[in-house]
């Protein structure tokens, strides 16, 4: 089974806020601080953006397939968001993975099917739901209870709102490193600085974050025994330390367990 574990980081959408706001001639922060504040009329404080009004920054994935486990992010720090989207929707077309996310029934998916949807992407596999190919109809990747998509989020809290947690506590809780002092809060002020590759770097350590918690789950409903899971986890700990970066000698130097 090929296992395509993802994450999203999203910054406001300015260009399609100066259009259905009016508000050519200002600048990107500018535009951003008014989309902010009408969040925060709307909400009473909150101000994170409703997903369509969200531009994707980066995508990180990490795929275990046969014997190979590895973690990147989808195209460079320079490439179009299209193109990004596009290789999420290839890698579906080539891979028929199993999709893991934390939280991307309700955030990431929807996000990418609005920017899929802005510059027309297509991704055949990753819509199917039955009309062509059967096996989908019981198992695709758009029914919330289905496994073709996990949303590890979703599952564990039994789909209950009010049992959510964030994935920062659970991974800490279970031993693993965490945000490390990041959240998706700071991303945009990365991203007017230009720190894109802070940005990837930040998104592959959620992706490691959301992968290790994934094998603890395949642990306890039996999927994986005890020693397969210390190897699995193993492996992570020497493919990450193989690649010699500095956020993944970060993440190494605090994983506890």
């Amino acid at each position: 089974m090929n296992v395509f574990v993802f994450d999203i980081e999203t910054v406001p959408d300015v260009e399609g806020a100066r259009r259905f706001y009016g508000l050519e001639g200002l600048d990107d922060a500018a535009v951003a601080e008014i989309m902010f504040s009408k969040r925060r009329q709307e909400t009473g404080g909150g101000e994170f953006l409703r997903l369509h009004l969200h531009r994707i920054a980066a995508i990180s994935v990490a795929l275990r397939s046969q014997d190979r486990f590895k973690v990147w992010s989808l195209g460079d720090p320079a490439s179009p968001e299209e193109e990004l989207i596009q290789r999420f929707f290839d890698g579906i077309e080539k891979f028929v993975p199993t999709l893991v996310s934390w939280n991307g029934s309700a955030f990431d998916l929807p996000v990418i099917h609005y920017r899929a949807l802005l510059h027309g992407i297509g991704g055949a596999r990753y819509w199917e739901i039955g009309e062509k190919e059967q096996s989908f109809r019981w198992n695709n990747y758009l029914n919330r209870y289905h496994q073709r998509h996990l949303d590890l989020m979703d599952v564990l809290s039994g789909y209950q709102t009010r049992a959510v947690a964030p994935l920062d506590e659970i991974a800490t809780l279970l031993g693993f490193p965490g945000k490390m002092g990041m959240s998706g809060a700071k991303v945009w002020d990365l991203f007017q600085s230009g720190e894109l590759e802070a940005i990837r770097n930040y998104c592959e350590t959620d992706v490691l974050n959301t992968y290790l918690v994934f094998l603890r789950f395949e642990l306890i409903r039996g999927q994986l025994e005890k020693a397969t899971y210390q190897q699995e986890c193993q492996r992570v700990r020497e493919v990450i330390g193989a690649e010699n970066k500095t956020h993944f000698s970060e993440f190494l130097a605090l994983w506890n367990i």
